[in-house]
């Protein structure tokens, strides 16, 4: 884990894809405490003694119902949310029944091809990030 600075955030992330290429995205409930009603990966905060895997292991359980074989980390970086400072680990992981995918966390969920993604109110950073794995073939 990049422990260089101190962060506000320490967050691991998971790019759920489909054999379609396309990414699974949460929209956020309208009274989220940040980004309410935004659309976002799915994922959280990295807990104390915690690394990046097991916390998107475990949040992918714990929002989804997905239990993760092997998440494949693809990208870390910086972002920004107001006046925070925040650090990302994001993952991939191909999805092969999405009829096992259960949500329990957010308003709603839906599955995106890269074109569709520049519609959604998202925060930039994660556009990016979307970019980056849709123009790497990292989604499937």
């Amino acid at each position: 884990m990049n422990n260089s600075k101190q962060y506000d955030i320490l967050a691991a992330v998971i790019v759920l894809y489909d054999d379609n290429g396309r990414a699974l995205l949460q929209q956020r409930t309208d009274d989220a405490k940040k980004l309410p009603g935004y659309w976002a990966f799915f994922g959280g905060g990295i807990e104390k003694e915690e690394s990046p895997k097991d916390a998107v292991v475990r949040e992918s359980y714990e929002e989804l119902r997905v239990s993760l074989v092997s998440p494949k980390l693809v990208l870390e970086r910086e972002f920004n949310i107001k006046d925070e400072q925040g650090y990302m680990y994001v993952f991939v992981h191909p999805i092969e029944n999405k009829n096992l995918i259960e949500l329990h966390e957010g308003q709603g969920l839906g599955w995106f091809f890269f074109h569709e993604v520049k519609y959604l109110t998202m925060i930039e950073h994660d556009k990016e990030i979307l970019e980056y794995l849709f123009k790497t073939d990292f989604l499937g």
